[in-house]
């Protein structure tokens, strides 16, 4: 029997993958669509991407029978949507983050286990092929141990096209929450090691001065548990007109005894160099996992292991850390502890 997943925000493009996929899965029947802001419901309606069927959360959540509540309004509304959610006996799945406080993702995770419900966010990285071709490299121990890790996932900001609430003061919480998440995430599980500290973070304003609260660059120095350093960057200062085409976005580079492995989105192999080559090697992807992190989903809903790993406890884990990074940002913190 098909689940019943009810839509609760599209106020961020991300939102509508999971709309169409859902919509797609057999074991998934899309049941209600709710859009609280005027003018995102009537472009909506216009285009004829979603069939809108509330215009009020309150009345989505109880008038509505359904399962599963996916979560795509604005990044600082995201939190309370799955809290009240949850303390109904929802499931909830949300695209990334999926919420911007500390206290949000505490109480998601007390009601997550005190419902014995579920939870999952649209943290695709794992499921592309750059990503996966890392893992594989990795955990083969081609590169052997690793021990720096760098990573680039500057975007482009586009404030033409860009929804204007990112730039309403309390609504965005962070660019490392709303982007270095998904590194967050993924870098433990390419090489098994866990988070052990934030050394340094910082964000600031640096190329949108009208919005002097909007801090469009974050950078951030870890480590990992076996002592690994790791450099990320994650702003909004790639150069508008490309796009996400750019070789910089996403670029992963990881360093290990053996060996030196690079991927970017942008790429369509991996750049190998072992201890004992004297040339590159140019490696295939391996083919990727689109949705994935759905079906992980589903299957943490069903009782198996997801075979991306991406169940709940990986969720909430990810969105703990990445709230605790930028807190350090936001308040000038060094040598801040990751651990449990």
């Amino acid at each position: 029997m098909a689940r019943r997943i009810a839509f609760a925000g599209f106020r961020h493009g991300h939102i509508m993958e999971l709309y169409r996929h859902a919509g797609q899965h057999g074991d998934l029947e899309v049941v209600a669509a709710c859009e609280e802001d005027g003018p995102t419901r009537s472009e909506l309606q216009a285009a004829g991407q979603v069939q809108i069927t509330h215009q009020s959360v309150d009345q989505l959540l109880d008038d509505v029978d359904f399962d599963i509540l996916a979560i795509g309004d604005c990044f600082g509304r995201r939190g309370e949507l799955a809290i009240r959610a949850l303390a109904q006996g929802r499931h909830v799945i949300a695209d990334k983050p999926l919420c911007t406080r500390m206290g949000e993702v505490l109480e998601i995770e007390r009601l997550a286990r005190a419902q014995q419900r579920r939870v999952g966010c649209m943290l695709n990285m794992r499921d592309s092929g750059q990503v996966l071709a890392l893992r594989q490299l990795v955990q083969a121990g081609t590169l052997g141990e690793v021990h720096a890790i760098a990573f680039s996932g500057q975007h482009p900001l586009m404030p033409e096209t860009r929804p204007g609430w990112y730039f309403e003061p309390g609504l965005h919480g962070g660019t490392i929450t709303d982007i270095g998440i998904h590194a967050i995430d993924a870098l433990p599980w390419i090489t098994g090691l866990e988070w052990q500290t934030v050394n340094a973070a910082r964000s600031w304003n640096a190329f949108v001065p009208a919005y002097p609260h909007f801090e469009d660059a974050a950078q951030m120095m870890l480590t990992l548990d076996n002592g690994c350093g790791v450099l990320g960057d994650v702003s909004y200062h790639a150069p508008d007109a490309m796009g996400y085409r750019a070789p910089q976005y996403w670029r992963m580079t990881f360093w290990g005894r053996e060996g030196v492995a690079e991927v970017s989105v942008a790429s369509d192999e991996v750049l190998l160099i072992g201890r004992h080559d004297r040339e590159p090697q140019h490696l295939p992807l391996p083919v990727g996992r689109p949705a994935g992190y759905l079906e992980d989903f589903l299957s943490d809903l069903a009782g198996h292991a997801p075979a991306g790993g991406l169940d709940t406890n990986a969720v909430l884990d990810a969105t703990r850390k990445a709230i605790r990074i930028q807190e350090a940002a936001n308040r000038g913190e060094r040598e801040v502890s990751l651990r449990g």
